[in-house]
């Protein structure tokens, strides 16, 4: 059984951690300002730039509670103060993307552009060398918005398993499929 909920959070020095009368925990930094509501079982306390989460009784939905909000106030100490960043690669013949402003236009192998609008929090650069895949970077100090807009553009073109075009994350590994010509 995990252990993640006793061990205790380090703020930075450029971060503060304020907790309300009714639970909601705000945590401002360098890069952004980031709330999260702490159910009533789990009680927060910060001394000393030190962040310490208890929960009420030993019952099971109460572990599993005291666990997932360190693990999240964690993430937003670890967003506002260094922040997030992921980047995608498009595999594919004239694969392109390119960003203005907060659009995104992205060229996938379909009759048309794809243009996804993204989140004000969100900062995107698109990067493209001669002879290499297009690279798609995102930043943002939220963990949560960065994976969904992440996983958004994935979805616009999954990876298919024969020729491994797609987008996919840097680094990922694609199982390939041998085709129909290994059959003979």
């Amino acid at each position: 059984m995990s252990r993640i909920g006793k061990s205790l959070i380090k703020l930075p020095q450029d971060v503060t951690l304020e907790i309300a009368k009714d639970n909601l925990v705000t945590v401002k930094g360098s890069k952004g300002t980031l709330t999260q509501q702490v159910d009533t079982a789990i009680s927060v306390k910060n001394t000393d730039g030190v962040v310490q989460l208890e929960r009420a009784t030993e019952s099971k939905r109460h572990k599993a509670m005291h666990g997932l909000y360190r693990a999240l106030l964690n993430n937003m100490v670890t967003g506002v103060s260094e922040g997030y960043k992921k980047q995608l690669e498009l595999v594919g013949v004239g694969y392109k993307a390119t960003v203005q402003g907060n659009i995104l236009e992205l060229n996938v192998g379909y009759s048309h552009s794809i243009f996804l609008g993204l989140p004000d929090e969100v900062k995107a650069s698109a990067e493209t060398v001669k002879g290499q895949n297009p690279i798609v970077t995102l930043e943002s100090f939220d963990k949560q918005l960065i994976g969904q807009v992440a996983a958004k553009i994935k979805s616009l073109r999954t990876v298919e398993p024969y020729k491994g075009k797609g987008i996919r994350f840097v680094g990922e590994q694609v199982r390939r499929k041998a085709g129909k010509t290994a059959a003979k």
